[in-house]
């Protein structure tokens, strides 16, 4: 008996069809399968060209977080700037009601003037900058068609964004020149009121460490006085006087309890103390840690870029250092004509009507367009 092909060939189709029927009675739901693919996609959308990288997926991930935190800063916005009235007002209700009446009676006339003079100069410095810093709008890309050249569309806006234009997720709004949003002003700190922010952390410092330095030997004294008074309190009136005391005759005939005499010092000695021991304690650590958040920003000027820029910057140096090649910040024009372009100065008269007294002019430019480049010649000749 011979085998023949076409047999073999006829049974193994049959075992086939077999297999193939008992995988289709194994098979899924078909809302389950849907399920499947909806998750299969999703898992592919991180990946889904060749521009994703981790940020993109770390982003997508933590997204929910972002969300929860830039909705809490957008409402507690105003809780930070009624904080920083308040903290102020307390430093200068102390400074009024308690130091000037002992700077006029104790010290000499030249230092009573230079304290008067220097403190309300800080003092009108640090509210317009504050005021300006918090009022003036950050400034924003037009939403309408234009000829102004952009870099990229907001992904989220959906709208143009021109070179040095970021997306605030707090402010949900594109901003030009964007530095960060800050909590203490509950406004984007950008292309129109970078100045102002500024001067007002750089004013803000000085006055900081003009009371720390200049109420040092005050909160000395007064924390020596608070010192003395714990002493004094511990000493308490009417201590009863027993056993051999009342027959060697300590106390006078019929009386059985020692009086101790009232305390040198009254309540309002004791909050003037507190009050200056407050005052300095506070301006030294804002002095502390607001100097440090100043002389990095000073840096940042200096060198042409904003918070987000010095990122981007880094990044890009990084990129261009793996290629064998030398990045360059192209909106660095030099130490000196990044602070011009900063302050707006134009002439020698700038420096002081516009750096060292309260001005409300506007940068140069429009914010839309930027000289890329450095250059070695003076952008604003002075």
């Amino acid at each position: 008996m011979r085998w023949c092909p076409s047999s073999s060939f006829h049974l193994l189709r049959c075992v086939r069809l077999r297999t193939c029927t008992k995988r289709r009675r194994n098979t899924l739901p078909l809302w389950s399968r849907e399920i499947w693919a909806y998750i299969r996609l999703l898992v592919q959308s991180f990946y889904f060209n060749s521009f994703t990288n981790s940020d993109v997926v770390f982003d997508s991930v933590f997204e929910p977080v972002f969300w929860a935190v830039d909705y809490v800063t957008r409402w507690f916005g105003t809780v930070f700037v009624f904080l920083v009235v308040v903290l102020t007002s307390s430093i200068l209700a102390i400074a009024y009601l308690i130091l000037l009446p002992m700077v006029f009676r104790t010290y000499s006339t030249a230092w009573i003037t230079w304290h008067v003079c220097y403190g309300h100069w800080n003092l009108v410095m640090i509210v317009f900058n504050y005021y300006k810093a918090t009022m003036t709008a950050p400034g924003y890309p037009p939403t309408v068609k234009n000829d102004h050249p952009f870099v990229a569309v907001c992904k989220k806006c959906i709208i143009p964004k021109p070179a040095r234009t970021h997306h605030c997720g707090i402010c949900n709004r594109c901003i030009l020149r964007m530095d960060h949003h800050c909590p203490w002003l509950n406004n984007c700190v950008g292309y129109l009121n970078h100045r102002y922010f500024f001067n007002f952390c750089l004013f803000m410092t000085l006055g900081c460490v003009y009371c720390s330095i200049s109420g040092r030997n005050l909160f000395l004294d007064a924390y020596n006085a608070i010192e003395r008074f714990k002493h004094m309190d511990v000493e308490k009136p009417g201590v009863p006087v027993t056993g051999m005391g009342v027959l060697i005759g300590l106390l006078p005939p019929g009386q059985t309890n020692y009086q101790t005499a009232a305390p040198p010092y009254t309540f309002k000695d004791k909050m003037i103390n507190k009050s200056i021991i407050y005052m300095w304690v506070l301006t030294s650590t804002v002095a502390v840690a607001l100097g440090a958040l100043t002389c990095w920003h000073a840096v940042l000027i200096s060198r042409g870029e904003t918070s987000i820029e010095r990122h981007l910057n880094s990044r890009e140096k990084e990129r261009m250092e793996s290629r064998g090649r030398i990045y360059k910040n192209p909106f660095d024009y030099g130490r000196l004509n990044n602070w011009k372009v900063f302050f707006g100065v134009q002439k020698r008269s700038h420096w002081l009507t516009r750096v060292l007294l309260p001005s409300g002019h506007t940068p140069p430019g429009d914010g839309l367009t930027w000289e890329a480049f450095p250059v070695k010649k003076d952008l604003i000749p002075v």
